[in-house]
């Protein structure tokens, strides 16, 4: 059963965000409501500016252990809007939970569109290991575009012959930019932020005419073949349920290890939330652990 808090965070994004939603989005002024918004550095964490591949943020408790495993974490928005800043909450709660975390400030649409985000996510990644980062205690995680983001990312590496994170984690993750999962439809009225109009605008910036069905752009249509341990979360009246369901079962039938929970009521990449919502702590400390122990088995 969800929590009153989910529900309440649910009714408030339906009331207060997606209706008010303009159809011409100025994507500069939405950039700037956004980053307006963005939270202070959460207590208890440290937060430095840094150049790992590319610009980005650490995100670490005070004194963590220098063998600690890294993570690198790229955040959502849709390949347009979003930053490091804005999802310190999800972030600073990986740092707590004995990840050091690395947050690249990846290059957006439509300046820089479709392959841009996915070049820094690998810059990132090649950065972390020539700092020394250890394949084995390295992880993954990212949420909405971040998630396929992510998956873009995998997909890069192993296609490189690039040596593979130890496990990745995906919050209601973007895998299908050709929009054709049931859900799409099926959800878009249920669907407490997301408007399919919306996405639709959105992956026009970000691929700026570059096939939808590219499996760096869309991941759902890639050969999942020698993917690392993956566990996904999602919220049932997500417009982007589909993108995990179908994504698990590719994932299951080419063999490899994947864990998914659809979470009732909860609204899009809700770990946002997590000082506020029950759901959202409950969803990154599982995550947290799925990761820890895929670390901890490579190590032996």
């Amino acid at each position: 059963m969800a929590s009153w808090q989910a529900h309440a965070i649910d009714a408030a994004l339906r009331l207060f965000v997606k209706r008010r939603m303009p159809q011409d989005i100025d994507i500069h002024k939405l950039r700037a409501r956004i980053e307006k918004m963005a939270q202070r550095p959460p207590k208890g964490v440290r937060i430095s500016q840094a150049r790992v591949g590319c610009l980005g943020e650490w995100v670490e408790v005070p004194g963590v252990a220098t063998d600690a495993p890294v993570m690198l974490y790229l955040h959502g928005g849709g390949y347009v809007v979003c930053s490091p800043r804005t999802h310190r909450p999800i972030t600073a709660f990986f740092a707590r939970a004995g990840f050091r975390v690395f947050c690249p400030d990846y290059r957006m649409a439509p300046e820089a569109p479709f392959p841009a985000a996915v070049d820094d996510a690998l810059s990132a990644y090649e950065g972390l290991l020539s700092r020394g980062a250890q394949p084995r205690e390295l992880v993954i995680a990212g949420d909405s575009a971040g998630g396929g983001l992510t998956l873009a990312l995998l997909i890069a590496l192993r296609d490189r012959k690039r040596p593979l994170p130890a496990a990745a984690a995906l919050l209601s993750p973007w895998t299908d930019l050709t929009l054709t999962g049931k859900s799409f439809r099926k959800n878009a009225r249920r669907d407490a932020y997301l408007d399919p109009q919306g996405a639709a605008k959105t992956v026009e910036l970000y691929l700026n005419g570059a096939d939808p069905q590219a499996p760096l752009a869309s991941p759902l249509y890639a050969d999942f073949h020698g993917m690392p341990p993956l566990i996904i979360h999602v919220g049932g009246r997500e417009i982007l349920r589909d993108d995990s369901t179908r994504l698990a079962e590719r994932i299951r039938a080419a063999g490899c290890e994947v864990v998914i929970s659809v979470w009732p009521v909860v609204p899009h990449v809700w770990q946002i939330f997590n000082r506020i919502v029950p759901e959202g702590r409950q969803s990154l400390a599982q995550m947290a652990d799925f990761l820890h122990k895929r670390v901890h088995k490579s190590d032996r």
